[in-house]
């Protein structure tokens, strides 16, 4: 009897979010097609709608129409409303009304809060999930202050709202800009390639949302005590480290030879941290080299970490598949890390969510060329940046037809949710069958 209701608890959060992000994604879009979501005052198509609803819930940036000159003031409201929801998850917003409410959290919610947040374990969640909403608003209204200057020097009054947007969707790992202008769409932040301060904000605003909630607990926990972290936070912090500084080397010294030299420095860094996964640009994409362009699609591919804003298949994933590789090169029976072993269980669940994304990725692109008759490397690029739920592009993405557009829809509910899907799975079938209990347990997905 215990493992039926073990089993209907794991089915049960499993479905709260799935639904629940494919219900905020359904009435987003319901809203986004009324006149007045729309400055021309015009029903948005449901398709369009359905995109933009989809990119937003699932923090990708991808859209098919330009967010600062078609959404109206109230359209950019709900857009951003949904960004929130996305990038602190279903659950964890349900969760904190709840709480505000006053109602008493069950152990049925604690442990769907447990898995929508990848925490450890169930002790301790209510806690942890106001250190996650007030550390968010928190975050957020400090980037906010330290845009505001400067998008009030542009913009006027109008600049705190850019602030406040900007600072939101950059936390959330969400990539959406409201600079666009009938004249200029989707510029992203290319205007502001040599100014540091926005450069800097939205950089930081993308890491720190994108490390994950548990990786800040740490942090705010144990301070610079680096050895007392979790094996998984320290995991993390090595992994974004190596993947912002490499790509960054990469990138200065094979692209924007054109710019001076702080400017150059710039445009690497920030070139190297938003495909993991913001999807702002300061750089014309389109012209960076072959070369540049592959390491970001791998990049977009890898995302975030686990219980963060952000979308991929998740910095853990690649470091236990190559940590897994290097045990195997060195005979040892187990992967490890931090003098721990490595869980078999852990390195199949990476194996899963690696071969789901690149099966997602690669099969999106093939039928999107296909159907639109462009060339294959530039649709790979698209269906990266959406099943990471990235919103970086080449510029295709508004010119596709209405079939590659649901394709693209497809890909980032399923880079949004899938690998939840597979890890919840994972974690029913392992504890069902009495299987041992790695070290620490590392989440891939």
């Amino acid at each position: 009897m215990s493992e039926i209701t073990h089993r209907k608890k794991r089915l049960s959060s499993f479905k709260l979010i799935v639904l629940g992000f494919a219900g905020v994604i359904l009435i987003g879009a319901l809203i986004l097609m009324l006149p007045f979501s729309s400055t021309a005052g015009v029903v948005t198509p449901f398709h369009e709608a359905l995109f933009t609803s989809t990119s937003a819930v699932c923090v990708t940036g991808l859209v098919v129409q330009d967010t600062g000159s078609y959404w109206s003031a109230f359209g950019q409201t709900v857009i951003l409303l949904m960004i929130q929801i996305g990038g602190l998850g279903v659950v964890t917003v349900a969760a904190f009304f709840a709480m505000l409410s006053g109602r008493k959290i069950s152990l049925m919610q604690r442990s769907t809060m447990q898995d929508a947040i990848s925490a450890p374990k169930v002790g301790g969640i209510v806690r942890l999930t106001r250190f996650i909403v007030r550390g968010t608003f928190l975050i957020e209204l400090i980037g906010m202050i330290v845009m505001l200057p400067t998008f009030c020097g542009n913009f006027g009054i109008k600049g705190i709202w850019m602030a406040a947007f900007h600072s939101i969707s950059a936390f959330c790992n969400a990539g959406f800009d409201i600079l666009g202008t009938a004249e200029n769409k989707y510029p992203s932040l290319t205007g502001y390639i040599g100014e540091p301060t926005i450069n800097i904000a939205i950089m930081l605003l993308i890491i720190v949302g994108g490390i994950g909630f548990l990786t800040w607990d740490d942090i705010c926990t144990n301070k610079w005590h680096f050895k007392k972290y979790r094996m998984q936070s320290k995991v993390i912090l090595v992994t974004t480290a190596i993947l912002i500084i490499a790509p960054a080397v990469f990138f200065f010294f094979c692209d924007f030879t054109g710019l001076p030299l702080a400017e150059r420095i710039l445009a690497s860094l920030f070139q190297s941290v938003t495909p993991r996964t913001a999807g702002f640009n300061t750089a014309d994409l389109p012209t960076m080299t072959g070369s540049s362009k592959a390491i970001m699609i791998l990049l977009m591919l890898v995302g975030g970490s686990p219980g963060s804003t952000a979308g991929g298949m998740k910095t853990t994933t690649l470091a236990v598949l190559i940590l897994s590789a290097f045990s195997v090169c060195r005979q040892k029976d187990d992967a490890e890390v931090c003098g721990r072993r490595i869980d078999g269980s852990a390195v199949k669940n990476a194996a899963a969510v690696a071969v789901m994304y690149f099966m997602l990725f690669f099969v999106g692109g093939i039928v999107i060329s296909t159907a639109e008759g462009l060339p294959l490397s530039t649709c790979l690029y698209e269906t990266a940046s959406a099943v990471g739920t990235v919103g970086l592009t080449l510029g295709i993405t508004p010119q596709l037809g209405v079939l590659s557009q649901l394709i693209l829809i497809v890909l980032m509910y399923l880079g949004r949710v899938g690998g939840l899907t597979l890890i919840y799975a994972a974690v029913s079938n392992k504890n069902q069958s009495g299987a041992k209990l790695p070290l620490e347990k590392i989440t891939v997905g």
